[in-house]
């Protein structure tokens, strides 16, 4: 009986190769046009047989390796959690699922275990003088010799996308990053890694950086605290506060570098209520200590004269450097329920008068705590965004996160990805001037309690879904290591960049002509089928080009 062989077959953006399962293959009636500095991506899927030793090598055509970079897809852990799934997910049972991209050292694929696999190559053409029709042949070799070759006709259209009119923040755990990596908190080490890192979310159209001017005091266990990442040097001297920015400019400095537009700074109270204050630390009369915690209550008149003593100079910093119509503050992470909003509503009352003016923003899924007047601009989870929409509120941002499980976009590993993608339309129809999410790369637990090991435990410490919690691994050599679903999140970035540019072409109404053809797009009804999805993005550029 001969030896079992190899099968290769083309794959768009949109699938995710299992190992057991025969891909669905590349419509190349769909077509696959970009514009100049966005990636076009698709993948060669390969199935190995039993008992292969056979080395693989994947390359393309001299005229297009300067354009094309190449991943391996591997696949990682994703563990069932305690959680609520729908008919869409791709698979509910613990496995190894598609996710991680590492970049291949001369196009050789490392040995994988028998089955489907596959290859991400992403074509990015940034020069007028190179757009056009570009054909790029893909070629994979077994031992040599050539055992496919095929060519993908990537339309490169000579002219650039708008920078994104809404805002779009990734939480960035720098202290994740300390923790991960074993460096000391802003040593020369620990710096490199935020501009890598940074850098990363910027090329994935984040515009805004949680900027740690105090620890973020997010995902802690009550009366527990997250390594420091203090940027602002606070002391107290015979009781007189004083300040010290040098750090907070070099940060300043690493965001602009990278395009970076906006600057979050962290809530100013605790997660889930405001009950208690951050954690600040200051050298008081000559000794490092905290000062403020979770023992200090948000109310307590020690913290309303540091924040007196702070705000405005941080303001005046962030005035002359950065521009303070580019900052947002935050009150409280995620207040519900009348006994948190009435906490949130003494927080609030603590630095409003210090914040007159300025943009706050807060995410939440209680309306009345914006009709109360009490969340400037609120940031709504997807699931229940309708009731905000319904109520005209202006502006409306919106999230999703571990608990949006149903019928929503979403970007668990276990979810199909034009799940991931298709909130670019959402976003455009209803109007959303901003999308966060708390996951860029937190290596952690819940609550901070531990570190994980992000290549072995992709659910947190069992807490979330797989994928939730961050969207690019820490690579070895301290460079971020993008996932499919960084990947897809670029292209939606790209998908409402286009919206936006076609609309200031035609009108609103092209737009919705092109994305919602029959007029029921929402945030909780939407189709997956991935290839219609990939056709409706070719039809927004064709009415683009031909504005």
């Amino acid at each position: 009986m001969p030896a079992p062989s190899w099968d290769f077959l083309l794959c768009d953006s949109l699938e995710k190769v299992f190992t057991d399962t025969r891909p669905r293959p590349l419509d190349p009636a769909v077509g696959l046009s970009v514009f100049l500095g966005e990636g076009a991506g698709f993948q060669v899927a390969f199935d190995v047989p039993c008992d292969s030793d056979s080395e693989l090598v994947i390359s393309v055509d001299d005229a297009s390796a300067p354009f094309t970079s190449l991943c391996a897809v591997e696949c990682v852990p994703c563990q069932a959690v305690d959680q609520k799934t729908d008919e869409h997910y791709l698979r509910t049972a613990s496995g190894r699922y598609p996710d991680l991209l590492r970049p291949l050292a001369d196009g050789r694929v490392p040995t994988a275990e028998p089955g489907w696999h596959a290859v991400w190559v992403e074509v990015e053409v940034g020069s007028i003088c190179d757009a056009g029709p570009r054909p790029v042949t893909v070629t994979a070799r077994l031992d040599g010799d050539v055992v496919l070759e095929q060519t993908v006709l990537v339309n490169v259209l000579p002219r650039t996308l708008p920078p994104l009119g809404v805002e779009h923040t990734e939480w960035f755990h720098c202290d994740a990053l300390a923790d991960r990596y074993e460096v000391p908190v802003f040593s020369e080490a620990h710096w490199r890694l935020i501009d890598a890192f940074i850098a990363c979310a910027a090329r994935m159209d984040v515009t805004m950086i949680l900027t740690p001017t105090w620890t973020p005091p997010l995902d802690t266990a009550v009366g527990s605290y997250r390594t420091p990442v203090q940027l602002i040097d606070v002391r107290v001297d015979d009781g007189v506060y004083s300040f010290e920015f040098s750090r907070l400019r070099r940060w300043m400095d690493v965001c602009r570098r990278h395009g970076v537009r906006s600057l979050e700074i962290p809530h100013l109270f605790t997660q889930w209520g405001a009950r208690a204050t951050p954690a600040v630390y200051a050298t008081v009369d000559g000794q490092a200590r905290r000062v403020f915690g979770w023992d200090v209550a948000a109310d307590d008149p020690r913290y309303r004269e540091f924040l007196e003593a702070l705000m405005p100079q941080l303001l005046a910093v962030l005035s002359d450097e950065w521009g303070l119509d580019r900052v947002c503050f935050h009150v409280s992470d995620e207040p519900h329920g009348e006994e948190q909003r009435n906490s949130y509503r003494l927080a609030r009352d603590v630095v409003a008068p210090l914040l007159r003016g300025l943009r706050m923003v807060d995410a939440l899924s209680d309306l009345e705590l914006h009709t109360q007047g009490l969340v400037q601009v609120p940031v709504a989870a997807n699931d229940a965004i309708a009731a905000f929409l319904e109520a005209g509120v202006e502006p409306l941002w919106t999230y999703y996160c571990m608990a949006q499980q149903l019928e929503v976009a979403n970007r668990f590993v276990a979810l199909p990805s034009v799940r991931n993608r298709v909130l670019a339309p959402q976003m455009y129809k209803s109007g959303v001037r901003g999308f966060l999410h708390w996951g860029f790369n937190f290596y952690y637990s819940e609550l901070s309690a531990r570190l994980v090991d992000p290549f072995r435990d992709t659910t947190a410490g069992g807490a979330f879904p797989s994928g939730d919690a961050f969207i690019v691994y820490p690579g070895d050599d301290g460079r971020p290591l993008e996932s499919i679903r960084y990947r897809v999140m670029r292209s939606a970035m790209a998908d409402l960049r286009a919206m936006e540019l076609l609309e200031s072409l035609r009108g609103r109404r092209a737009v919705l002509d092109v994305i919602d053809l029959d007029g029921t797009l929402a945030f909780d009804r939407f189709s997956y089928d991935a290839t219609a999805y990939l056709a409706m993005r070719e039809r927004l550029n064709a009415a683009i080009m031909r504005a």
